[in-house]
């Protein structure tokens, strides 16, 4: 079961091998792992009754924090906040 603190969080830093960090918004780190998600055969069993690319990522971002894409190939992604609560 996912932190309920996790969904305040509004900001990842996510990581692909051979590239630079990122610091993404939730928005857009939802929007990297449905780009992930579409080269990714077969999609994993927890994953592929959801009903589309959308609610298979937010699924992810709310209960993993990698996804192997290939043998060997994993992006990670972790939430961050970037002000302390209540600034």
């Amino acid at each position: 079961m996912s932190d309920p603190l996790i969904r305040e969080l509004d900001h990842y830093v996510v990581l692909e091998p051979g590239r630079p960090q990122q610091l993404l918004t939730a928005e857009d780190t939802l929007i990297w792992l449905m780009a992930q998600l579409q080269h990714l055969e077969p999609l994993p069993a927890d994953l592929r009754a959801l009903p589309d690319g959308e609610a298979r990522a937010q699924r992810l971002l709310e209960t993993a924090c990698e996804l192997e894409l290939e043998p060997g190939v994993v992006v990670q992604w972790f939430a961050i906040r970037l002000e302390p609560p209540g600034s």
